[in-house]
């Protein structure tokens, strides 16, 4: 009989990154070692009104250095930060695109909501001045695709390119969706991750109705305190966080620096509540399950865990109760850290940064803290790094990201040896 040929390996080869806590990556590593914190009042709109007024923003950035100035003004804000992160992920890999094959690079940029600005700025224009002064770039503005579509015409990619929308999972998902691609041999490299700019004023009135932020206006540095007992809601985040993945022979044929390999992506629906998770923590286990299977490894072989603590009374509790689930006892000797005390809650983008933290602490062996960890929850009692980095030999993490609707994606990257 013959044998099955092994599938490809995934790698790792260049990061991007736009957030609050900087526009490269090596700034924005620096600040999470150093426990920083990036949220502020929001200061894009008069939060006067709203029960929560402080977010996460990118402030200070200028796509115009990105991306020809016609283009920035006919793409929105959440456009304009994946765009970018992608040019600088691409950059950071020596990939040359114009020396590539296009029709085996593809792009999966996700988004949970997309282009929120245009939507906001383009119904006020057709309510106050009537539906002939709309933008003709509008729809193409606003869908949650145009990021992906507008990364391959820059780059000359032509092999798959779609985006996923699945609440705060969409750019794990989409990463993990892209790591398939390259396993069917698809493609030779992708560009993956996410991008979000939903720090808007209908996006907040929704949130703050739905009483899913924080409240905690007066000390917005200690606001977002995953797993601590006085958590009261996320703090949302806006930014993108993009990866170039390759297979190992083709990073290898081109002496590509690797930053890690990704072994393995679980998906999974909770199939029980449109925002709330599970209680029991099964649909997130299973995702969880399913990535180490993917990957061929033990429970007990993942030494850290970025979590999705979003720092919402009943998220952090499930996905402890989830990994408790997972790992048994060694639920107990892991590191667990939530990055969203530092960076906010990006939405949609959250898993690409993450993913991207995650790449950066295999590399260098640091393991982020959770920040504004000070009074702790008896039903979150694992180890989250408090407040503190820690260095540690790593040598294979996972990242979870969950979403509403019960989605659930948990990627599983290993140190490459």
């Amino acid at each position: 009989m013959d044998s099955v040929p092994a599938l490809p390996r995934v790698v790792v080869t260049g990061l991007g990154v736009v957030a609050s806590l900087g526009f490269d990556v090596e700034t924005f590593w620096a600040n999470i070692l150093a426990g920083r914190n990036g949220i502020t009042r929001v200061t894009q709109f008069d939060v006067t009104d709203y029960a929560c007024k402080i977010g996460a923003e990118v402030v200070g950035f200028d796509p115009a250095g990105y991306m020809d100035p016609k283009e920035v003004r006919r793409n929105d804000r959440y456009t304009h930060f994946g765009f970018a992160a992608a040019k600088l992920a691409v950059a950071d890999s020596g990939l040359n695109p114009a020396a590539e094959n296009g029709d085996r690079v593809g792009v999966i940029i996700g988004s949970g909501i997309g282009g929120m600005h245009t939507y906001e700025q383009q119904l006020k224009i057709l309510l106050e001045r009537g539906p002939r002064k709309v933008s003709p770039f509008a729809i193409p503005s606003l869908i949650s695709n145009m990021c992906s579509g507008l990364v391959a015409i820059e780059l000359g990619a032509r092999g798959p390119n779609f985006s996923v929308v699945s609440a705060c999972a969409s750019s794990a998902h989409a990463i993990g969706e892209a790591f398939h691609a390259l396993r069917r041999g698809d493609a030779d490299v992708m560009i993956a991750g996410g991008s979000e700019a939903a720090i808007t004023p209908f996006s907040y009135a929704s949130f703050c109705s739905m009483k899913a932020m924080s409240t905690r206006n007066d000390e917005p540095a200690k606001a977002s305190r995953p797993f601590d007992r006085n958590r009261d809601g996320f703090i949302m985040g806006e930014g993108s966080g993009i990866l170039v993945l390759e297979t190992l022979e083709h990073a290898r044929a081109r002496g590509a620096r690797i930053y890690c390999e990704l072994v393995g992506y679980g998906a999974s629906c909770d199939a029980f509540h449109i925002t709330q998770p599970d209680p029991q923590g099964r649909g997130l286990s299973l995702a969880m399950t399913r990535a180490l299977a993917v990957a061929g490894v033990r429970a007990d072989q993942i030494d850290y865990i970025n979590a999705h603590g979003t720092s919402t009374p009943y998220n952090d509790k499930f996905e402890t109760l989830a990994i408790k689930h997972v790992f048994g006892e060694h639920a107990r000797r892991l590191m667990v850290s939530s990055t969203k005390s530092m960076t906010g809650h990006l939405l949609g983008a959250a898993g690409g940064v993450e993913a991207l933290i995650c790449a950066k602490a295999l590399q260098t062996g640091e393991v982020p803290p959770t920040i504004n960890y000070e009074v702790p929850d008896p039903e979150c009692d694992l180890d989250y790094v408090p407040n503190l980095k820690r260095s540690a030999p790593l040598r294979i993490v996972l990242s979870n990201n969950l979403g509403f609707g019960g989605q659930n994606a948990s990627l599983v990257l290993r140190r490459m040896e």
